[in-house]
């Protein structure tokens, strides 16, 4: 028996059971679908730029918010401004209950609170060490894993430290947030801001119990006696090596980073520490301030004094 094909026929000749141009059909509905593709395309396109447009409108609008009217410092969000804020205002919201020592953040209060319990919550699982706080610890951790991520835009070097990062930042911005109130001398660290304020206070009441020597301050006098009792409570946490002050911690750190943060301005050649920028100095101005006792003669480098006292020392032999 044949197969009608008349169908078949039809189809293939581009005509429905009705006689009419299906394929014209076919080609309407497709052009109609592409079209309504096309302002589909269109809206979205349209929707998506109007959306970032707002978005960045918002943004500009954050940004113009952030901005501190004191110094011009800009910040990613208000909350960041009201921070800083503080700094200008001097403002310490958040005391310590035990020893009445105030903070600008809720967050340094807690870290100050573990430095009178003692408690070391958080505990490396490479090596066991424990820490105060879990920012410290995650520091530490990246000594394991050689991690970097902190990168400084204008030189490249990289930092495992945030707060490394932004100290670094200060030598090319020559910025120094920290100055005094009585004399306005400004420096890049607070800690030597904190030395610096000792020589404005002539009084001397504090005095130490083991040699009588006296200090114009009781936190002089507690940094004092750690030299007695041979306390080294800062730890290096990439070699272990222990120091008694914080501020040679942070200098000894610059050996394992190469950092020299402390620039000559009049010749460029740059230093580890300040004490030892400062003995430079001294050879561009030629004034020799260490005088030998024995015969008067001075000298620019305390070492070159200790080197002509030896002298005076063979000869009485």
């Amino acid at each position: 028996m044949a197969k009608d094909t008349t169908a078949s026929n039809d189809y293939s000749s581009g005509l429905c059971k009705n006689g009419h141009d299906k394929f014209g059909k076919l080609t309407v509905d497709f052009a109609q679908s592409n079209e309504k593709a096309h302002q589909r395309e269109v809206f979205d396109d349209t929707l998506k730029a109007e959306i970032n447009l707002r978005t960045n409108s918002c943004d500009v609008a954050n940004v113009k918010k952030s901005i501190c009217e004191e110094c011009g410092k800009s910040f990613r969000n208000r909350s960041g401004l009201q921070r800083h804020l503080l700094i200008h205002t001097n403002e310490k919201p958040f005391i310590c209950d035990i020893c009445g020592k105030a903070f600008r953040q809720r967050a340094n209060l807690k870290s100050h609170i573990v430095t009178h319990t003692k408690e070391k919550p958080y505990v490396c699982e490479a090596c066991s060490k424990t820490f105060r706080s879990n920012r410290n610890l995650q520091r530490h951790i990246r000594i394991h894993t050689k991690e970097k991520p902190y990168v400084c835009e204008v030189c490249s070097k990289p930092f495992a430290d945030y707060q490394d990062l932004k100290r670094h930042l200060r030598i090319h911005t020559k910025e120094k947030p920290y100055v005094c109130e009585v004399c306005s001398k400004a420096f890049v660290r607070r800690s030597c801001l904190r030395s610096h304020l000792f020589s404005h206070s002539e009084e001397k009441h504090y005095v130490c119990e083991v040699c009588g020597k006296e200090f114009t301050n009781g936190y002089a006098l507690k940094i004092h006696l750690r030299t007695h009792a041979e306390e080294k409570p800062y730890v290096c946490e990439v070699c272990g090596k222990a120091f008694t002050h914080k501020c040679t911690l942070r200098s000894h750190l610059f050996i394992h980073t190469n950092e020299k943060p402390y620039s000559c301005e009049i010749c460029a050649k740059t230093f580890r520490q300040i004490s030892h920028l400062q003995q430079h100095l001294l050879t561009h101005t030629k004034e020799k301030t260490n005088e030998c006792n024995t015969c008067g003669k001075t000298f620019t480098q305390k070492s070159g004094l200790l080197y002509h006292l030896s002298v005076h020392e063979r000869e009485k032999m």
